[in-house]
């Protein structure tokens, strides 16, 4: 390289496909960045993706353009599933700083009337147990937590609102409306239409379609009046419903219930912390979770009394309809750690953030209960709360699934199940811990590092955490 030669190289935005065409290129050719743009002004993309991404299955491609796309009034549960993707970045409509109560609720489009107004009643009802609760908790506060001299009024507003609001959420349910802003490749995208067009949830598989065909149009949003060139228009042709995913499950389900014994019911972990030491059964029992509602710990007990024939069995089962492009299952993912977390869904909406990790979740039932905030217990709205929470998940009880889902508040605990290196251990018991967090998943990251240390106390040693007894409530 001459001596001077431009070593570092900005590129503008250019359409994610021809961004993905330029970049794949320029690292199969000797020409420069300049030269391989140029190139892929003459040509045309779409035949290249065409080829040797949708044809000839060079996902890498892909990952080489990227898209900005925002999802507009859809239920948290939709948002949930939408964020569901390992290499995903974005952020969603936080629930700590805002008024929910103004914004209405999604009735679940699977409902016939009937069974629509008994969920429209026990939203509406939550949302007013919403409201009184912030209510009754900014009074609490700030008698409680007189506002310091050195702190402006403003400041002092918006930490106490905030801290009313992270009770008050706890009345917030699946069926409530946020907003999602990603940024993925269209690898990732492709993925996310695929999973989501899948769907056993009529919104979910709805609002894959409506990326899936956002993509092979003009931009809603423009930053120059001339950026019309759909973002993605190859994608739109080939992004179809991940029918692998649909028949894995259920000739899983159908295996589990055929071959599983009778579940042991018991006590409940919050957060219950196992080691596999066999990988064969680990991951028999990672693809046999989301299929029951059994502690993974309870089906990763039973995988090691099998043969290995037994167990691959398990994995042959999950793979019977594979396609030649299609992925392997998560399951086959292993982690070192595996935290078996039976949490309230407002901390699981916190703790799913964590992308360098593997997560699994078992169908929503509300059958685990809910948590109530200890500080609320010290305010005359407790007993209000729990009232709500009742009739909530009573009604929900009433309805079918999968809408009656949406009707699921945020303070009730359901089951998921996280896998991850001790790396990813050690960052979320240090910055989840913090005192600027969540009372409910600095509650869990803290758990998080006491079930390491029971097993490898060196390690958790080097985790600094924060106890959930040392508070802040002012600090953010």
């Amino acid at each position: 390289m001459p001596p001077t030669a431009q070593r570092v190289i900005t590129v503008a935005p250019l359409p994610p496909e021809k961004c993905a065409y330029a970049l794949a290129r320029y690292s199969r050719s000797p020409d420069s960045i300049r030269e391989s743009i140029e190139w892929v002004r003459r040509h045309n993309s779409q035949s290249f993706l065409e080829s040797y991404y949708f044809q000839y299955g060079h996902a890498s491609i892909a990952d080489l353009g990227h898209t900005v796309i925002c999802l507009e009034g859809i239920s948290e549960l939709a948002a949930a599933e939408a964020e569901d993707e390992v290499l995903w970045d974005g952020q969603a409509k936080s629930s700590r700083y805002q008024d929910f109560s103004r914004t209405g609720f999604l009735t679940p489009p699977e409902f016939q009337p009937a069974d629509a107004a008994v969920f429209r009643a026990a939203a509406e009802a939550l949302l007013a147990a919403y409201q009184h609760t912030h209510a009754a908790m900014l009074e609490h506060l700030r008698a409680s937590l007189p506002r310091p001299e050195s702190m402006k009024p403003d400041a002092y507003e918006r930490n106490i609102n905030a801290r009313a609001f992270d009770v008050a959420r706890y009345l917030l349910f699946w069926g409530v409306p946020t907003n999602v802003g990603q940024v993925t490749s269209i690898r990732t995208l492709e993925k996310q239409i695929r999973r989501l067009r899948a769907s056993p949830y009529a919104e979910v598989r709805a609002l894959g379609e409506e990326i899936r065909e956002a993509c092979g149009q003009e931009p809603a949003c423009r930053w120059r009046e001339d950026d019309t060139e759909p973002i993605a228009p190859t994608l739109a042709r080939h992004a179809e419903p991940d029918f692998f995913s649909l028949r894995s499950r259920a000739d899983l389900q159908a295996w589990a219930a055929q071959n599983l014994p009778r579940p042991q019911r018991g006590h409940v972990e919050r957060v219950d912390l196992i080691q596999p030491s066999e990988a064969s059964a680990e991951i028999a029992a990672t693809l046999l979770y989301p299929v029951t509602d059994r502690p993974f710990r309870e089906i990763y007990q039973i995988a090691l009394e099998w043969s290995d024939a037994q167990r691959r069995e398990v994995i042959d089962v999950a793979l019977r309809s594979k396609g030649r492009y299609d992925e392997m299952p998560r399951g086959l993912r292993g982690g070192q750690f595996i935290f078996d977390m039976a949490i309230d869904i407002g901390a699981y909406r916190d703790m799913h953030r964590h992308r360098r990790c593997h997560q699994y979740r078992q169908a929503y039932t509300g059958h685990l209960g809910y948590d109530v905030p200890a500080v609320l217990e010290k305010t005359p709205a407790a007993s209000a709360f729990r009232v709500a929470m009742d009739q909530a998940l009573a009604t929900l009880h009433t309805l079918p699934a999968p809408g009656a889902h949406y009707l699921l508040p945020f303070g009730a605990r359901s089951r998921f199940l996280f896998k991850m290196d001790f790396a990813e251990v050690e960052y979320i018991s240090r910055v989840r811990s913090g005192v600027k967090g969540h009372f409910s998943y600095r509650a869990i990251a803290w758990e998080m590092k006491q079930k390491l240390a029971a097993v490898e106390p060196s390690l958790a040693e080097l985790i600094e955490a924060t106890p959930p007894w040392v508070e802040d409530p002012l600090k953010r």
